[in-house]
């Protein structure tokens, strides 16, 4: 891995020149496993310009022949599997066996889905007297996080390259090596030189350029709320197009016929996903008011059964999180849960019997609507739990909050699942424990962003609409 020379750009391998060192940690041991210099201002805007220089050709490449490197990046992926997968283990503390099947494999498949939906595409039709057609979009810069880092660069680099669209990514600084493997097996693939370009750095430094550069034609971000506020306000200076994909606070809401043992099941690996940090978990579960102290035993059992542990272990369901910024924010919100008068069911802030790592202890906290833990976003392995009277306050709860990206809802109709799903102002609903669906758009309504990914969805984010307007042909006498 190409540590000292960690930036791509215009088709080439070169050290950073910026000011920051970043050293990357390993989320089990706590260890330094790498430390890269940033990208610099001069580097960034080389690598924009190399990207606004390669679109014009690259765009009239034909749709195969931009698949069928795909197909190549799909190939090495495969082949650097076990790599890639033991990587993202260490950085971001998903257990190996969960980062091989979920961090990889899921990649895999949306490369190729990504070209399996370009070469299926419909680019032209005709509507009345036009001829309307799609477009790349142009230049687009990828700014990606740390969780699910290498999918969310997949499913914004796959489909933007696919497209006909030139890409400058930036990857969280916390989770930057898998980027790395990922941009050799691009290398060995042969795109042309500029249209991808890859840097590393910190928003600021980086990020801000990137958004706000003329050159660049749309912007695709995956993170929090607070830095897509930065991003819009960047990108609007130069009308950009500028897709977010933001944060969440997903309910999963049990009706009163529900299996109750299942739901709670479900919801609980929902939440616990990545040791919660996965925007669209179902992080509030919402129970009918009687049902409660029935559920409580339940819920400390689901937990309980996931073993915590380093995520070289082959014993562990769940693993650290990515950082020590990361676990005391969480241990902090636990703390003020339990402040403000929460009920703790299983769990708690105290520390795990870990020397090293950055753990904590997967916990469930009952609270109350007006409660903090209610309403905002905590991005680790806590489950909190809200009781409702009757269906329309359950609705009403659930749709308190200014995310809207994933939930749930349980019943044994299934027709009445449906009803209550339409009325919660989210993005996704799984019926029942549905699993997910990488074909299906993913996104957010209300402060977890705008616009799609996945599937035809997502690749419909990186095209222009050009309507092509031609004289009616005279009838004959």
């Amino acid at each position: 891995m190409k540590l000292d020379q960690p930036h791509f750009i215009d088709g080439k391998w070169v050290a950073g020149q910026g000011e920051c060192r970043m050293p990357v940690h390993n989320a089990s041991t706590e260890e330094v496993m790498a430390e890269l210099v940033s990208a610099s201002t001069s580097q960034t805007e080389q690598a924009i310009v190399a990207a606004r220089r390669a679109f014009d050709s690259w765009s009239q490449t034909p749709v195969e022949a931009r698949c069928a490197l795909i197909d190549k990046v799909v190939a090495g992926l495969k082949a650097r599997t076990d790599d890639m997968a033991l990587t993202i283990a260490n950085e971001v503390g998903m257990p190996l066996k969960m980062a091989n099947m979920i961090q990889v494999g899921g990649p895999i498949f949306n490369w190729s889905n990504a070209a399996k939906v370009a070469r299926a595409f419909e680019w032209e039709e005709t509507v009345g007297n036009s001829l309307v057609v799609r477009e790349a979009i142009g230049v687009v810069s990828c700014i990606t996080p740390w969780n699910f880092p290498l999918n969310q660069i997949t499913l914004k680099v796959a489909p933007a390259l696919a497209a006909g669209c030139t890409v400058i990514l930036k990857p969280s600084e916390i989770a930057p090596l898998n980027a790395i493997l990922l941009t050799e097996i691009i290398e060995a693939a042969g795109f042309p030189p500029g249209v991808f370009n890859l840097v590393h750095g910190t928003g600021p430094e980086v990020g801000e350029l990137m958004v706000s550069h003329p050159a660049v034609d749309m912007v695709s971000f995956t993170g929090s709320t607070r830095a897509g506020r930065r991003i819009g306000e960047l990108a609007a200076q130069t009308i950009k197009r500028v897709a977010l994909e933001l944060g969440g606070k997903s309910a999963s809401l049990v009706l009163p016929d529900a299996d109750l043992e299942a739901a709670i099941k479900g919801t609980v690996n929902a939440c616990m996903l990545n040791s919660g940090q996965t925007c669209s978990a179902h992080t509030r579960l919402l129970l009918p008011q009687d049902q409660y102290e029935a559920a409580k035993p339940l819920i400390a059992q689901a937990i309980r059964k996931l073993t915590l542990g380093p995520s070289l272990d082959e014993n562990t369901r769940l693993g650290p999180l990515v950082s020590a910024t990361q676990r005391d924010r969480v241990l902090a919100m636990i703390e003020k849960g339990l402040a403000e008068g929460g009920e703790l069911i299983v769990g708690g802030p105290e520390r795990p019997a870990f020397e090293k790592g950055y753990f904590v202890q997967p916990t469930a906290i009952r609270v109350q609507p007006q409660h903090t833990l209610a309403r905002e976003e905590i991005f680790g392995p806590v489950l909190v739990v809200l009781t409702y009277q009757d269906e329309e306050e359950a609705i009403r709860i659930a749709n308190n909050t200014p995310y809207g990206l994933g939930g749930g809802v349980w019943s044994r109709d299934e027709d009445h699942a449906v009803a209550v799903a339409r009325k919660i102002r989210t993005g996704q609903v799984d019926i029942n424990g549905a699993p997910f669906n990488a074909r299906a758009p993913f996104g957010g309504y209300k402060q977890s962003g705008n616009g799609r990914e996945n599937g035809v969805y997502g690749f419909e984010e990186f095209l222009e609409y050009k309507a092509l307007q031609f004289k009616p042909k005279d009838k004959a006498a």
